[in-house]
């Protein structure tokens, strides 16, 4: 089994990413695919910190630490990008504004319920961040995750027992063993990699799917 690479998965979903949407990554692994969009593709990049226009990353040494995504992570601004308030930011994301958002996540459901902010542990940090307002925001939610936790259990399940960030809000799932789509039977199988076969991808995510 070979699975993909974070920035395979990136290119990954690089690809689904049409011509002239305005799109949001989320902190975490959805932060590489600004590095995988074709330069002949006019996407638009929003960060929830006040940027639309967003680029890649820059080369090293030309980092620019008051230009950053939500992450705090150094990006660059593509010409004509823009900077503005975070409130007006959140307006684009509250007011239906975004084509599409990519977000990382613990959990995804088979009705495309998403936990991506707390997995409720006592020691950790509550940071939902701008996660909830993504998900329901976005005319369509992305998730980019890997498909099995590092003990080898499915974060694809039939019911989330992290927190919830939103319900219903995933349309595609994008892991390094397949890509997934949320439709109203379940869960349908786009797409396999890794040479598995529909038998063993089943038998690893642990909830039905649809060939």
């Amino acid at each position: 089994m070979q699975k993909l690479d974070r920035h395979q998965m990136a290119a990954r979903v690089a690809r689904d990413i049409p011509e002239g949407a305005y799109v949001n990554l989320g902190i975490g692994l959805p932060t590489l695919v600004a590095n995988h969009l074709p330069q002949d593709r006019d996407v638009f990049l929003h960060s929830e910190n006040g940027l639309l226009g967003m680029g890649p990353a820059p080369a090293a040494g030309q980092e620019d630490y008051d230009l950053i995504n939500a992450g705090k992570q150094p990006v660059t601004l593509l010409r004509g990008g823009a900077y503005f308030h975070h409130a007006d930011s959140f307006a684009m994301m509250r007011g239906g504004h975004l084509d599409i958002c990519v977000l990382g996540a613990f959990q995804v459901s088979t009705t495309g319920d998403l936990a991506n902010w707390h997995t409720g542990a006592p020691d950790a940090i509550p940071a939902v961040g701008g996660a909830m307002d993504l998900a329901i925001g976005a005319k369509k939610t992305f998730v980019m995750m890997e498909h099995l936790t590092k003990t080898g259990e499915s974060k694809i399940v039939a019911r989330c027992t992290y927190p919830l960030t939103g319900i219903g809000c995933v349309s595609r799932i994008y892991t390094d063993l397949a890509v997934l789509d949320v439709v109203p039977a379940g869960l349908k199988v786009i797409e396999i990699v890794g040479g598995l076969g529909f038998d063993e991808l089943q038998r690893l995510t642990g909830v039905p799917l649809i060939d």
